[in-house]
């Protein structure tokens, strides 16, 4: 039996098809530009996305820290929200690679308030102040929210007031449209660029891409090298990218529609609250029983489910195309056993 993979969409492994396409690759140099599977994920990404360009990368990390070695000066303030993937998940990279300053705000269920982003940008030159570089947004967020497009409609019209470009980490843009029933387009319409990972609910195995206008991937492409991030025969890695956004990025709902169907199931076992409101592939919940979370997690992994430990109590259970209903439904049976023994 495989193991059940709650841990994260992260762990999808390439399909059948990607398997096959990979091992059939036309490939070249891409760092001449050579490669024709990378140049043509890069078309379709920018396509998709409503821009003029994109570049390819390993990780979504990677095309995170290079929207904002690309858009942002030295010294300068970057304003983001405090629970974003950018501050939290990121080893600090942006003080590393960039040497900016991140300046937080807090969310509203990870949406900026607009009357914070104005509030806190720095509006007159002075030279004890760092300068606003750049705004950061995240939608699907890392908290499992979708983020309401009017809440990004008035960030963007304060930004352009004040000439501050703003970077959307898209990592998970193909479920925040499927959420909103809307076109990927219409999301990254309110940023200059924006970045989304392959490598996860889409099943490559790797690569993100990052997207915006000719000048700046121009741009992008430079510091691409400046961080070791020119590949080379990288079309055997795109071509999987290629099915992701021909075929993957159009299933995604059912991975939402189990989550939810996963959220109802843990409710019935009456011991377990949903914190937050189930709208992609994300369920987080707390359990409301004392336990030793130690052997929790080992009597899982003993029944070939993996789990992460809980942050603070909470735990997040993640759906992908590799979780159906009756691996939920397996999953549900072995929370409730260990709790009745």
């Amino acid at each position: 039996m495989m193991y059940i993979d709650l841990r994260s969409d992260t762990v999808t492994q390439p399909t059948e098809e990607m398997r096959k396409a990979m091992c059939y690759a036309e490939v070249g140099d891409d760092v001449y530009g050579d490669d024709p599977t990378v140049n043509k994920l890069e078309r379709m990404a920018a396509e998709i996305l409503g821009k003029e360009d994109a570049v390819f990368v390993p990780s979504g990390t990677f095309a995170n820290q290079l929207a904002l070695f690309t858009h942002c000066e030295r010294g300068n303030e970057v304003i983001l929200g405090e629970d974003t993937h950018i501050v939290q998940h990121e080893a600090g990279a942006s003080a590393i690679i960039s040497g900016v300053q991140l300046r937080t705000i807090e969310t509203y269920k990870g949406m900026l308030p607009p009357e914070k982003v104005l509030e806190t940008i720095r509006k007159v030159e002075d030279i004890h102040y760092p300068r606003t570089g750049l705004i950061c947004l995240e939608n699907a967020h890392s908290n499992g929210r979708v983020i309401p497009l009017s809440n990004f409609e008035e960030i963007k019209s304060i930004a352009d007031k004040y000439d501050i470009p703003i970077h959307l980490d898209g990592a998970r843009i193909f479920n925040a449209a499927v959420a909103l029933d809307i076109d990927p387009k219409e999301i990254a319409k309110y940023a200059d660029s924006v970045s989304f990972c392959l490598s996860k609910g889409l099943c490559a195995p790797i690569g993100s891409l990052l997207v915006g206008s000719k000048d700046f991937i121009k741009e992008a492409r430079r510091k691409r090298k400046i961080m070791g991030g020119g590949m080379r025969q990288a079309g055997i890695i795109a071509a999987a990218g290629i099915i992701a956004l021909e075929k993957m990025r159009f299933r995604l709902y059912e991975d939402h529609e189990n989550a939810q169907y996963l959220a109802n199931e843990l409710l019935k076992l009456g011991f377990i609250d949903i914190l937050e409101e189930v709208e992609i592939n994300m369920v987080f919940f707390r359990i409301k029983k004392e336990f030793i979370e130690e052997e929790f997690i080992k009597h899982m992994l003993t029944n070939k489910i993996k789990i992460n430990p809980s942050e603070n109590g909470i735990f997040r259970f993640v759906t992908h195309y590799w979780i159906k209903k009756k691996d939920i439904d397996y999953v549900v049976d072995k929370i409730k056993e260990f709790f009745k023994n």
